[in-house]
């Protein structure tokens, strides 16, 4: 109740801007599809509702339809939570372990990371999301998870109608020549006729409803399954990209360290917790965060001023391996390239072999980073900067210059 009346505030009424942008009428126009020709479909051929099991089933698909829509607004509205300008820790001494965001005028909380698109820090920022044209973070995440996992499981519903009422109607109508094989669209032969009979306008209606609500099924179930991966390890997108780079960079300089993660708190379930409360509002103000035992509470941050200081770790260098043709997604890199598209405005770079990359952060099969258009490695100032997929790509070797130092500088480092 408390994020509902979140949503309903009068200051909340100018994000309502939201809903003109690309993703949301796209994603809204889905759910009116699929929803809309499940109804049709269930009363006028498939499920009746002067039968039980029809007004059962009729009832269900209005609850997908609400419970989808609410997550979804509440994911977009409530919004992920916003460090507060001009912020600053409690103890001003704990500031030199945080960096200072010059767009915000505030130092950014553990955790937070600013957001070009909605040009503020965004409390536990996993990513901004183009489809509910927010970020996703902090205050919204249990919402637009749940989201993840109401869509498909109401598209499963509806498939399910669109396939049986297909079935249904068609069935009867079939034919079957030695040469050929008829389909005859004119009447419905079932006792009783509909009063509207299942024509070719209707046929293919259902069947455009059905192959969007398969799409979006494949497609959004790997996104849930990747939110949950990421949620029971009580990490974000970007967390999991900054430990990546903390072990490539204790690894490059052979330092006797080993990083651990701060906030997992060692148990699938109460990192559960973290994110989903029965209050729906989550744990904590989402600038201070609960740590595992022998952890520091800045071990984060401070990982992340040791990385901004070390340019070879910050920029992960590549060499293209096969070309990539900077598709949205690419069919020819591999199913699970192709389902995990980063769902980001952000553009791909077409890349071709023998090229090099610099990779400023990453998800588990694509990278995002700079093109390198000069002769220079990490001084370059013409590049190109987009996602790319991590299959086109290898790490390269360290450089001649650093492999030659001693081995007692590169552990000085």
């Amino acid at each position: 109740m408390g994020t509902f009346c979140s949503v309903v505030k009068f200051e909340n009424l100018q994000e309502l801007k939201r809903l003109c942008h690309w993703g949301p009428i796209i994603a809204l126009g889905v759910i009116a599809i699929c929803s809309t020709m499940a109804m049709i479909d269930s009363v006028l051929w498939y499920w009746p509702l002067h039968t039980t099991g029809g007004s059962v089933n009729f009832i269900m698909l209005i609850n997908w339809t609400v419970m989808i829509l609410y997550n979804y607004f509440n994911a977009m509205f409530v919004g992920p939570g916003f460090v507060p300008l001009g912020w600053k820790p409690e103890n001003s001494q704990d500031s030199v372990y945080l960096q200072y965001c010059k767009v915000c005028q505030a130092y950014k909380a553990p955790r937070s990371h600013h957001c070009r698109k909605c040009n503020r820090c965004v409390m536990k920022m996993d990513h901004h999301c183009p489809w509910i044209n927010n970020c996703c973070g902090y205050q919204n995440h249990a919402s637009f998870t749940l989201f993840l996992l109401l869509a498909p499981l109401g598209c499963i519903h509806a498939a399910f109608i669109f396939v049986m009422t297909m079935y249904t109607q068609l069935y009867n109508r079939l034919s079957f020549g030695w040469n050929t094989v008829k389909i005859d669209m004119s009447a419905a032969r079932r006792d009783p006729l509909p009063i509207i009979p299942f024509g070719l306008a209707a046929f293919a209606a259902t069947l455009f409803a059905l192959g969007l609500a398969l799409g979006t099924t494949i497609a959004v179930g790997m996104l849930f399954f990747i939110q949950m991966k990421i949620i029971l390890r009580n990490k974000t997108s970007i967390e999991s990209w900054i430990e990546e780079k903390a072990k490539d960079r204790i690894q490059y300089y052979q330092l006797d360290e080993v990083f651990v993660f701060p906030y997992d708190m060692g148990s699938r379930w109460k990192n559960f917790k973290q994110v989903f409360t029965w209050s729906g509002v989550p744990e904590g103000d989402g600038l201070d965060w609960p740590i595992r035992e022998g952890c520091h509470q800045y071990s984060l941050t401070i990982e992340q001023l040791k990385q901004k200081a070390d340019k070879r770790v910050r920029s992960v260098r590549y060499k293209v391996i096969e070309d990539y043709s900077g598709t949205c997604c690419p069919l020819n890199r591999g199913i699970k390239t192709f389902f995990t598209s980063p769902c980001t405005e952000e553009p791909r770079i077409r890349l071709q072999k023998g090229e090099f990359i610099l990779a400023t952060r990453g998800l588990r099969y694509w990278l995002y980073g700079d093109k390198i258009l000069d002769d220079s490695v990490l001084e370059g100032v013409s590049r190109i900067r987009g996602w790319f997929p991590r299959n086109c790509v290898e790490k390269c070797p360290c450089d001649a210059e650093t492999d030659q130092a001693p081995e007692g500088e590169k552990k000085n480092r």
